[in-house]
């Protein structure tokens, strides 16, 4: 249930992002999967998949780097680092 919260914030802000730029696709997905996250980068690739079917999103390319510090502030966090987006007048 947990993974389901945070991919559902997290696809929505990756929509949003995309949507500002006016993309037609969501390319790639760099994400900081923090130490006390619970994901790995295999379980978070899973679960995004499955978030992102049906949206602009599908099929994102993912890099997801894996932190190892407990005691970074953001250990907790799945965190978003950057979108790279397709537009109409850019071909992906």
């Amino acid at each position: 249930m947990h993974e389901q919260s945070v991919m559902n914030h997290l696809m929505n802000k990756i929509l949003m992002l995309a949507e500002k730029e006016k993309a037609t696709q969501v390319t790639k997905v760099s994400v900081k999967l923090g130490a006390l996250s619970h994901m790995s980068c295999e379980h978070f690739k899973e679960h995004f998949d499955i978030a992102a079917k049906g949206t602009i999103a599908e099929n994102a390319q993912i890099d997801a780097e894996e932190s190892n510090d407990i005691h970074d502030p953001d250990a907790q966090a799945v965190l978003l680092k950057s979108i790279d987006v397709a537009s109409p007048e850019q071909p992906n």
